[in-house]
C-alpha cells in the first residue's frame, strides 16, 4: 500500500489534470489561462519602459481625443502612475477582419502577464480581449517589407489563442512596443508539458521497474493510442512561418505542423504503400528542426507496450509500421541529447517487456543505428526505406574505368571512404602505393562524350548521393548519373604491373584527359593515340568494323580549333551593305546563318580528313595485342612533363611579380603545382611540393598558393575539389614517408573539404 500511494504521488504533479483537455479526451474550449503553466514567483523583476505617443494618430485623427501633445502626455502620464502594474499604454491600429475597415483603433495595455485590447484609455472601458504572455509567445518585430506596402510599421504578437497585428506611423514606437513584449515574454519561466514533466519522472526512476511502470499505466498520453492528438507533446513557440524561407514549402506552423504529423503517423497503420508518407514525414522533419524531437517523443507514444497491451505471436502488431517509420528516422536524424536519453531507454524497456520478437529486432536494430547516426541531408530513397523497413543493407552499383562495375551491400551509414576500401579490396588494390576516390558523373544519353564528374568527399554518406541522383533522374531524363571509382593521386606510376587492373585504370583515365583536350601533344601524336585506342578496343581494323563517334577517340577542341582558323566569309571583296535599319538587321542575322553553315561545313570536312587519317594509322597497326597498344598509348603520352597531374580551369592568374594571363590549366600533382597555358605543354610556373608554404581560399572564389616569397592567386569555381586534392596529395605523402612531423596541418574557417577531412592549412 505505502508504495502504490509513492507512485500515485510521482504522477499527480501539476498540469496534469490537463492532459485530457490537452491531448484529445475533450474538445471543448477552456479560458486562456488554464493551459498556461505560469509561474508569476519566476518573474524576473519590474521592466523599465518608457513611453512616447505620436499626436495623431495612424489614421489622421487626434490619438487622445483631440487634445493638445502636452496634455496627451500628461494624462497617460497619470494613467501609467494611477496603475502601476501596467508597464505601456497607448493607441495602436489593430488588424481585424470583417466590416469596410481593416485596421481599426483600439487602447492596449502591456503588462507582466499580458497584453490587453480595451475600447478607450477610461477606467471603466470594456476589455475586448486579452492576450497571455508566456515563454512561448513570440514577437515579429518591424519590416520595411510592409512599411513599402502599406506606410505603417507593423509589429506582431502571437499568442496561443490570438495574433494581434499592430500598426503606427512612427518606427520608434513600433520599436518600443516590440521591445517591451519582447522583455515580458523573456521574463516568463519556461513553460514545460505534461509530457516533458512525465520524461523527466522517468528519468529520476528509471531503476525503478515498478514505478516506471506505474507511471505508463496511469498516463495514457505515454502510450500507443488510436485517438487523434490536438496539441503537441512538446512546447514550441506561436507564431506562424509565413515570413520565413519556409512558407514558401507550405508549412503553416510548428504547432501546427506538430499535429499534423500526428495525423500522419496514424495513416501510416492502413496505408496501402507506406513509403511516399515515410518520406513526407521524415522531409517534413529534415526541413523544420524543431520537429525532430516532437516526432520521435510520437512514435516512442505510438510503440510503447505495457503489460496490458502486448500482443501475441498470432495476432497482427498494429504498431509495426510505427517501428519502420522509427528505424528510418534512426538511420536520418537524431533528437537533442534529453529525447535520445528516453528513446535508448524506451528500446530497452520494449526488449525486457515485449514478446513479439520482430519489436525485438526492430529495437535492437534502432539501438545500433543510433551508434553511427549523422544528420543525412537528402530523405532516404525509395530502394533505403524498402530495406530499412526489413532491416536490410541495399545494394550499390559502382563503376570504374573501362566497362566494368561492381555491385556493393551498403548501410546507411556508409561513407564514401568506407565504399573506397571495399572497393580497393573487391579489386585487389589496398596494397597500392597510389590513393582511389568515388566520382559521381553525369552523361548525357543523346551525347555520349559529353561527362561531367566530380570528386565525392570521403566523408559522404552514400545513400544521401544515391538519393540525389533518384531525383536528378526525375529532373534530367536524359542524363544518366553514377558512381565512379577511379585512381586520385598518382603517386607511383612507373612501378604499376601491365596485368593489373590499375594499370588499366591509368589507361583509361589517361584516355579521358586525351579526349577532354587536357593532354598537350601535337597533331601527329594524337592521331596515333586515336588510331592505338581503336586498336586496343576493335583489335585490328576490318571494313565492316563500326567506327566510333570521332569525339570518343580524338578530342573536339583540336577540330573546332581548326575550323575556326578558316576565314568566316570567302576571300574577295565583302557584299555591300543595304541601307536602311531594318534592312541591315535582317541583312546581318542571314550573314551570321551564313557563317554558321560555312563553319559546320568547315567543321565536317575537317573531321572527314581526320578519320582518314586515324584509319591510315590503325590498318598499320595490325597484329598490335590490346596490351601493346595500351603501352605505346601510355609511352606518348608520358611524354608530357605533367603526366599524372590533374588539370584545372583557372579563370584569372596574378603572380607576386605583377604578371598576368587569363585561361589557365592549374596540374596538381604529387611532385609539384604547376600552371600551363591551355594546349601548351611547357608550365609557366612549377612549384614543388616542397617549397609550398601555405596554401587556402583568399575569398569565395579565390585561391592563394605561397612558396617562399612569391604568391600564386586565381579564380577559379573548383576551389572545394582543389583543397581536397592538394590535402589528399599531402596526406597521402606523409602516410608513405612515415613523417608525421612533415606537415603541419591548421584548422580554417574558411573551407573544410570533406574528402580526407583535413581543412585548408599551412605547410
Amino acid at each position: 500500500m505505502p508504495l502504490h500511494g509513492a507512485c500515485w504521488f510521482l504522477c499527480c504533479r501539476q498540469g496534469f489534470s490537463l492532459l485530457g483537455r490537452e491531448h484529445g479526451e475533450k474538445e471543448e474550449e477552456e479560458e486562456e489561462e488554464s493551459f498556461e503553466l505560469r509561474n508569476k514567483d519566476a518573474q524576473t523583476g519590474q521592466l523599465e519602459v518608457t513611453l512616447s505617443q505620436p499626436t495623431q494618430s495612424a489614421n489622421g485623427t487626434p490619438s487622445l481625443s483631440g487634445v493638445s501633445e502636452e496634455n496627451s502626455r500628461l494624462i497617460v502620464k497619470k494613467a501609467m502612475e494611477d496603475d502601476p502594474e501596467v508597464l505601456v499604454k497607448g493607441w495602436l491600429l489593430r488588424e481585424v477582419s470583417g466590416g469596410w475597415l481593416r485596421q481599426r483603433r483600439f487602447w492596449f495595455t502591456l503588462t507582466a502577464d499580458s497584453l490587453d485590447c480595451y475600447s478607450g484609455p477610461e477606467r471603466d472601458a470594456r476589455r475586448l480581449s486579452m492576450l497571455v504572455l508566456t515563454s512561448l509567445c513570440s514577437v515579429l518585430w518591424p519590416d520595411k517589407h510592409t512599411y513599402k506596402q502599406t506606410g505603417y510599421w507593423s509589429l506582431t504578437v502571437y499568442g496561443r489563442k490570438h495574433c494581434y497585428k499592430l500598426f503606427t506611423k512612427h518606427f520608434n514606437e513600433a520599436v518600443h512596443w516590440a521591445c517591451a513584449v519582447q522583455k515580458v515574454i523573456d521574463s516568463k519561466a519556461p513553460v514545460e508539458t505534461p509530457t516533458q514533466l512525465l520524461i523527466r519522472d522517468i528519468e529520476e526512476n528509471k531503476f525503478n521497474p515498478e514505478v516506471v511502470e506505474h507511471i505508463y499505466q496511469h498516463n495514457p498520453i505515454l502510450t500507443y493510442t488510436q485517438s487523434p492528438l490536438y496539441a503537441p507533446l512538446l512546447p514550441f513557440p506561436y507564431g506562424s512561418l509565413d515570413h520565413t524561407h519556409m512558407a514558401g514549402k507550405g508549412y503553416t506552423s510548428v504547432r501546427e505542423e506538430a499535429v499534423r504529423l500526428f495525423n500522419c503517423l496514424q495513416q501510416l497503420e492502413s496505408a496501402p504503400e507506406p513509403v511516399p508518407l515515410i518520406q513526407g514525414i521524415l522531409q517534413t522533419s529534415l526541413d523544420l528542426r524543431p520537429l525532430r524531437d516532437e516526432l520521435y517523443c510520437q512514435t516512442i507514444k505510438q510503440t510503447s507496450v505495457t503489460h496490458t497491451n502486448t500482443t501475441t505471436q498470432t495476432e497482427p502488431n498494429p504498431q509495426l509500421r510505427y517501428w519502420q517509420l522509427l528505424t528510418c528516422m534512426s538511420c536520418t536524424f537524431l533528437p537533442s541529447s534529453s529525447v535520445l536519453r528516453y528513446l535508448r531507454f524506451h528500446l530497452k524497456r520494449v526488449q525486457s517487456v515485449c514478446v513479439d520478437s520482430e519489436v525485438e529486432s526492430y529495437a535492437w536494430f534502432i539501438a545500433q543505428a543510433l551508434e553511427k547516426t549523422r544528420c543525412r541531408e537528402c530523405v532516404p530513397s525509395w530502394e533505403e526505406i524498402q530495406g530499412l523497413m526489413s532491416r536490410q543493407e541495399m545494394l550499390c552499383t559502382v563503376h570504374y574505368p573501362g566497362p566494368g562495375c561492381c555491385r556493393i551491400a551498403i548501410s546507411s551509414h556508409t561513407t564514401a571512404n568506407e565504399l573506397v576500401r571495399k572497393m580497393a579490396e573487391r579489386l585487389g588494390l589496398q596494397d597500392s602505393r597510389n590513393t582511389f576516390a568515388l566520382f559521381e558523373q553525369r552523361r548525357s544519353y543523346g551525347c555520349p562524350a559529353d561527362r561531367w564528374e566530380r570528386v565525392i568527399g570521403g566523408g559522404t554518406i552514400i545513400a544521401d548521393v544515391i538519393t540525389r541522383f533518384e531525383n536528378l533522374s526525375v529532373k534530367e531524363p536524359d542524363s544518366e548519373w553514377r558512381l565512379c571509382f577511379k585512381l586520385y593521386c598518382l603517386l607511383d606510376t612507373d612501378n604499376i604491373s601491365t596485368d593489373s587492373i590499375e594499370y588499366l585504370f591509368l589507361y583509361e583515365q589517361c584516355h579521358e584527359m586525351v579526349v577532354r583536350g587536357q593532354l598537350p601533344a601535337c597533331e601527329d601524336d594524337l592521331l596515333s593515340l586515336a588510331a592505338l585506342r581503336l586498336q586496343a578496343v576493335q583489335g585490328d581494323y576490318s571494313a565492316l568494323a563500326p567506327f566510333p563517334a570521332l569525339e570518343q577517340v580524338f578530342p573536339a577542341r583540336v577540330l573546332e580549333a581548326r575550323a575556326l582558323l578558316t576565314p568566316a566569309d570567302p576571300p574577295g571583296c565583302p557584299p555591300p551593305f543595304p541601307a536602311g535599319l531594318l534592312a541591315g538587321a535582317l541583312w546581318g542575322h542571314k550573314r551570321r546563318e551564313e557563317q554558321d553553315q560555312r563553319l559546320r561545313a568547315r567543321l565536317r570536312e575537317e573531321s572527314a580528313l581526320t578519320t582518314a587519317a586515324i584509319l591510315e594509322r590503325w590498318k598499320a597497326l595490325s597484329g598490335y595485342s590490346r596490351r601493346d597498344s595500351m603501352a605505346a598509348y601510355l609511352t606518348i603520352a608520358r611524354q608530357w612533363s605533367g603526366f599524372g597531374c590533374t588539370l584545372y580551369e583557372v579563370d584569372f592568374y596574378i603572380s607576386s611579380t605583377g604578371s598576368f594571363s587569363q585561361r589557365l590549366w592549374l596540374g596538381v600533382a604529387a611532385s609539384c603545382v604547376s600552371l600551363y597555358r591551355q594546349g601548351e605543354a611547357e608550365a609557366l610556373e612549377c612549384l614543388p611540393i616542397a617549397q609550398i608554404c601555405s596554401y587556402g581560399v583568399s575569398d569565395s572564389n579565390t585561391f592563394r598558393i605561397t612558396a617562399g616569397d612569391r604568391d600564386l592567386l586565381f579564380e577559379t569555381s573548383k576551389l572545394t575539389e582543389i583543397m581536397q586534392l592538394m590535402n589528399a596529395y599531402f596526406s597521402a605523402t606523409r602516410r608513405q614517408l612515415g613523417k608525421d612531423d612533415c606537415i603541419t596541418m591548421e584548422t580554417t574557417p574558411k573551407l573544410r573539404p570533406s574528402l580526407l577531412e583535413l581543412p585548408s592549412h599551412p605547410v
